[in-house]
């Protein structure tokens, strides 16, 4: 099953509903033991009244039997439930009552003492008792303790009618609110509706999108777009230059090419047309290794599909290796210098292989015949690792050194020739990594250029 958007609306109304259902839930528990508790309080202030009036309608009369059956009925009926009674005497025991009604031990003299009011149990059932202690009226000596009891099951219907009442109103109250809630939320999301119209009427603008009608919420949002707007705006400016640079690379030798092509066929000895085919040979060649290059740079720009764990004091030596008889065919001694602890980096093989060749061409190409090239690899810290490459050559202009890694950029003055793409190559490739390329003219003479990469730690 194919699920929608996440709704921003549905969201905000489930994170207000739920905890609105919580708090609706709780509300009406509370209302409950509240109204229970009201109704506690209306029974308990009544029983005790009919406890004060019986003890004080023994008080005016003798108490020497049971009771008669009509003071019984007006003293046990209870339209909600059933009333019960005790009657006991210090002396006497027992004088009148429920006959399974546990009887109340009056005190030695309990005249005077507030009403107690305590819970009981009656055959199973919950009680509530209220006690009174009087002077009997026959014998002053004579303590009565009178008892009083009802049962708890009209207390809890009345808190029931009082909950079936506030429930109706609960829940018009809650429907109400959150009919107030889906009108706040949906009136409050139309402020989006500006942003989202000036946006739908761009045609492929990259400015800014910030402005006064942005919610405040948001705007962390709007700056996080903007700056994206910002670097595809530079990015489409550096592919637009790149395109024009390509382009310009690739017409000049094509142009040389097809002027040296007229030359040969104007002339027709063999000298001019053997000198023609040598120029188109070499414009040839140079047109190749700028495409090369191109593709090459393409390759350095997109993300690679593995990642794998590195050690650069195993592989840089083989990578070294593979350029050694070029190196010898130019009369530049080749060196490697690495640490004999292994060094191990997150990366791409093919990728930094890459990055350091054009490294590698770059010094061989401008450091000039006898030079020396050594490439190094160490340890900088516990943190990083610095793959590098150094001559003893020229080395580059401080002014320029800023530019050193742009497309298609040669520093002025050089003879050998060259494209102006591989630091640009290697410059994209240890990005991909978390590694950063870096340049500096040695004391001695000569460039250093070197890659930082992470280091990866041993489990």
């Amino acid at each position: 099953m194919i699920s929608g958007p996440p709704s921003l609306r549905r969201r905000l109304l489930a994170f207000l509903a739920l905890p609105m259902l919580g708090l609706l839930t709780f509300n009406t528990i509370l209302a409950y033991y509240v109204a229970l508790d009201y109704s506690n309080r209306i029974h308990d202030r009544n029983l005790i009244d009919d406890t004060h009036s019986f003890a004080q309608m023994l008080s005016t009369m003798p108490v020497t039997s049971d009771l008669s059956p009509q003071a019984r009925f007006l003293i046990e009926y209870d339209p909600d439930g059933h009333r019960y009674f005790n009657v006991d005497s210090s002396r006497k025991g027992t004088l009148s009552g429920n006959a399974d009604f546990s009887p109340y031990a009056p005190s030695q003299d309990c005249t005077g003492v507030h009403p107690a009011l305590y819970d009981g149990n009656l055959n199973g059932q919950q009680v509530r008792m209220a006690t009174v202690c009087t002077q009997a009226m026959n014998d002053p000596q004579d303590q009565l303790a009178v008892t009083v009891a009802e049962s708890m099951a009209d207390r809890r219907q009345r808190a029931r009618e009082i909950l079936m009442i506030i429930i109706p109103l609960m829940t018009m109250l809650a429907l109400g609110t959150a009919a107030l809630v889906w009108f706040g939320v949906t009136y409050g999301l139309r402020i989006l509706t500006p942003l989202r119209t000036r946006l739908a009427q761009r045609r492929g603008e990259l400015a800014p999108i910030s402005d006064a009608d942005v919610p405040e919420e948001i705007q962390p949002l709007i700056s996080t777009i903007d700056d994206l707007f910002a670097r595809q705006a530079e990015m489409i400016t550096l592919q637009n230059r790149f395109i024009a640079d390509a382009a310009h690379q690739l017409r000049s030798p094509l142009a040389g090419m097809a002027l040296h092509v007229d030359q040969a066929l104007a002339h027709g000895d063999p000298d001019t047309v053997r000198e023609a085919l040598q120029h188109i040979r070499r414009l040839n060649q140079r047109t190749a290794r700028v495409s090369t290059q191109l593709l090459a740079l393409s390759r350095a720009q997109t993300v690679p599909d593995t990642v794998e764990a590195l050690d650069l004091c195993e592989l840089v030596p083989q990578w070294v290796g593979t350029r050694v008889p070029e190196a010898i065919r130019d009369g530049i001694d080749l060196g490697y210098r690495g640490s004999p602890h292994p060094l191990r980096v997150l990366g791409n093989g093919a990728m930094l292989q890459e990055a350091l060749d054009n490294l590698i061409d770059n010094a061989l190409r401008y450091a000039g015949r006898n030079a020396t090239v050594t490439v190094g690899v160490h340890a900088l810290d516990d943190n990083d690792v610095e793959l590098y490459v150094e001559d003893n050559g020229p080395g580059v202009p401080d002014d320029v050194m800023p530019r050193l890694g742009e497309r298609f950029f040669r520093a002025p003055g050089t003879a050998a020739s060259g494209t102006g793409l591989g630091l640009a190559i290697a410059h994209e490739a240890v990005e991909h990594f978390g590694g950063r390329l870096s340049f500096l003219n040695r004391p001695g003479g000569g460039l250093k250029v070197a890659i930082t990469l992470p280091l990866l730690k041993a489990p």
